[in-house]
């Protein structure tokens, strides 16, 4: 009995000793800043999670603010631009950079919006005779673009702002051409 008892107990003895010689499995920590949003993740619901989203929402809001604020100084321009004409019948140097300002803020709204280079001039047939009658459309159409981009949520990609944009950008390169 002693030898068997002997015997158990030195098998448990080399058992505990290889359990405490084999390294424990352990995963790689799983990177915070991933974005895997999946519901099996241990993070979900975690405050660095939750903070992380906020910021995520506060960001796109900001983006979305610099684009409304960018539609409105395009609908100023314009519309300085407009009057400024009227005013002097012909264009001053000021009007110069408005006219560069507003088509740089135009192609940032487009591209913002999801749209990209667009070579189109199938829009030029809708330019009217005269200057002054161009300059009313660039500031009709640049308010109509700044209503249009008010109007869209920031998470939704507007082919109807896209469109406007092109048009604006289309009569903006004929007046620029022009002068």
């Amino acid at each position: 009995m002693r030898v068997g008892l002997l015997g158990a107990i030195v098998s448990l003895s080399a058992a505990l000793a290889h359990a405490q010689m084999s390294p424990p499995i352990q995963r790689p920590p799983s990177d915070p800043m991933s974005k895997d949003d999946s519901k099996d993740d241990p993070r979900f619901g975690s405050p660095e999670a939750e903070i992380r989203s906020k910021l995520e929402i506060k960001e796109e809001k900001r983006k979305y603010d610099e684009h409304v604020a960018r539609a409105k100084e395009a609908s100023q321009l314009a519309a300085q631009i407009s009057t400024s004409y009227q005013t002097h019948s012909g264009f001053t140097s000021d009007d110069q950079k408005r006219l560069e300002r507003l088509e740089k803020l135009t192609k940032r709204i487009r591209n913002d919006a999801g749209g990209g280079e667009n070579d189109d001039d199938a829009d030029l047939k809708d330019i009217p005779a005269g200057m002054d009658k161009t300059l009313q459309k660039v500031s009709e159409m640049a308010g109509e673009l700044e209503k249009l981009v008010v109007n869209t949520p920031r998470n939704v990609v507007s082919a109807a702002v896209i469109d406007q944009a092109n048009k604006l950008l289309g009569i903006l390169q004929h007046v620029r051409a022009s002068r």
